[in-house]
């Protein structure tokens, strides 16, 4: 299996592109105050997964019911205005250092496709950081079901066949082994991780998963990939 052998590229956004764990973090530091100070990041990460897991909704209007929800447990000051920070904050996460220039030189050999459990409002400013990069983007807000859901798969599949490629053209590229690589292995699509976390214990603000994935590509990050692509279609 060769980089040269696909045409698209699928790529979750939140914690592949955009800096999602350096997000919260910062976040939950700055409105947590003294109490904060004494919390290592994975009780922070802890926090974060369990609001978001009893706050499902579209992000760019439940993260303040995320943020009451963690602060509830970890002693942080839960007043609205600190709620309503949090969800400003979400819209403002900001791009990995390498993502917005990769993206730049991966657009040159393939079709790019967001696929995102954010909704539209905040894919919007997401994929502005990015330089809107995207010749297509699949979020929840049309899916109704967020990652690691299968139909959400269907779904992006779907409307990549209606504009005439075909699963083996595919190559879905993800730092999360929870919402997408495993997933994505088992209803048969070749996969790409973007290990963000190298050299770092755990997944950070992302569910661990079941059982580890082993990917058909693996990358330390969006340069590494870009980089091996770049390399590939000069070769081929």
């Amino acid at each position: 299996m060769r980089l040269t052998d696909f045409k698209v590229l699928t790529f979750d956004v939140v914690g592949t592109l955009i800096d999602f764990d350096s997000g919260v973090l910062s976040a939950f530091r700055t409105l947590g105050g003294a109490a904060a100070e004494r919390l290592d990041d994975d009780a922070i990460y802890a926090a974060y997964m369990k609001g978001r897991e009893a706050h499902g909704g579209r992000s760019s209007e439940v993260m303040r019911d995320v943020y009451r929800h963690a602060a509830a447990i970890l002693g942080f000051p839960g007043e609205g205005r600190h709620a309503e920070a949090f969800q400003a904050s979400v819209l403002g996460w900001q791009p990995f250092a390498d993502s917005a220039e990769a993206l730049g030189r991966l657009r040159r050999h393939y079709r790019l496709v967001a696929m995102t459990n954010a909704d539209r409002v905040a894919l919007s400013a997401y994929a502005h950081r990015l330089g809107n990069p995207f010749h297509d983007t699949v979020c929840v807000d049309e899916t109704g079901r967020p990652k690691p859901d299968p139909m959400f798969f269907h779904y992006s599949l779907g409307r990549q066949s209606a504009s005439g490629f075909r699963q083996s053209d595919i190559l879905h590229t993800a730092q999360s082994q929870y919402h997408d690589i495993g997933v994505a292995h088992a209803l048969g699509y070749a996969t790409c991780w973007i290990e963000r976390r190298q050299g770092l214990k755990g997944y950070g603000a992302t569910p661990d998963p079941a059982r580890f994935t082993t990917p058909d590509f693996h990358f330390p990050s969006m340069k590494a990939l870009a980089d091996a692509a770049d390399a590939a279609f000069r070769a081929a």
